[in-house]
């Protein structure tokens, strides 16, 4: 049976990935540091295929501990050793860091930490076990790596780097891991929040237009990109940054 990681993955995006991966007949492991949405992914998805762990990726320690749950579960349910993907999708998800002359250190660095950092810790956490198994690695990016509003500089800068580490770790770890990044466009997760903060959302004429394909992107379009970068159809594609966005960084927008 295929298992897969996947960091941030209670609520949100990973939230819907994880969802996509059990639909799949995949084992999932999820880490996450909101204890409360670890929760309510436990009591909405009682399977014995689904551990959620909470865990906090930009610690060493907690990255260890939850390695060593996901090694215990392995051997406890006779599982090949190893892992067969890495999503590495956790990070502060608010871009708005405000001016770049008011911003602190230790707020920029909140962004590069939970972003860069707990993907690098929890790359070198997993490389030997997805090496048992050849497995692949997918990097939550984005098109703010690419483009910009105001005030996102944290954000950006941390996503950019996550676009270099992407190609970084597929020459390195090849021909025994693939490496890939998804730069994703406007998602809308709110229903796929946890419980106590999960609203429905209706969108605006102009939330959709923006889109060329007419609509703003669910968790479900990030899943099946990494359902397909996690399969062999996909295995001549490696270091490559997948733009999913429904087309929006391909519409100019003209103001006169």
């Amino acid at each position: 049976m295929k298992i897969a990681l996947v960091t941030g993955g209670a609520q949100g995006i990973g939230k819907g990935i994880t969802q996509a991966l059990l639909t799949q007949s995949w084992k999932v492991a999820v880490l996450d540091q909101d204890a409360e949405a670890v929760r309510d992914l436990s009591d909405e998805m009682p399977t014995n295929k689904l551990m959620a762990i909470r865990a906090d990726v930009t610690s060493e320690r907690d990255v260890e501990k939850a390695f060593d749950k996901i090694a215990a579960w392995n051997k406890a349910t006779e599982e090949v050793e190893g892992i067969d993907l890495l999503v590495s999708n956790a990070g502060l998800a608010d871009p708005v860091s405000g001016p770049i002359e008011k911003l602190e250190l230790k707020k920029w660095q909140a962004w590069q930490d939970s972003h860069v950092t707990g993907a690098f810790l929890m790359v070198r956490a997993a490389v030997p076990i997805l090496r048992q198994r050849t497995g692949a690695i997918v990097i939550m990016a984005s098109i703010r790596a690419i483009q910009s509003e105001p005030d996102t500089e944290a954000y950006a800068a941390a996503k950019g780097a996550l676009c270099a580490l992407t190609h970084a770790l597929a020459i390195s770890l090849g021909p025994d891991i693939r490496v890939n990044a998804i730069l994703r466009g406007w998602i809308e997760t709110r229903p796929w929040a946890k419980a106590q903060v999960r609203e429905a959302v209706e969108h605006r004429p102009i939330d959709r237009e923006q889109h060329p394909v007419g609509r703003v992107s669910e968790p479900s379009d990030i899943a099946a990109t990494v359902l397909f970068l996690a399969s062999e159809g996909a295995g001549f594609i490696t270091g490559q940054q997948i733009t999913v966005d429904g087309g929006m960084t391909r519409k100019m927008i003209d103001a006169h």
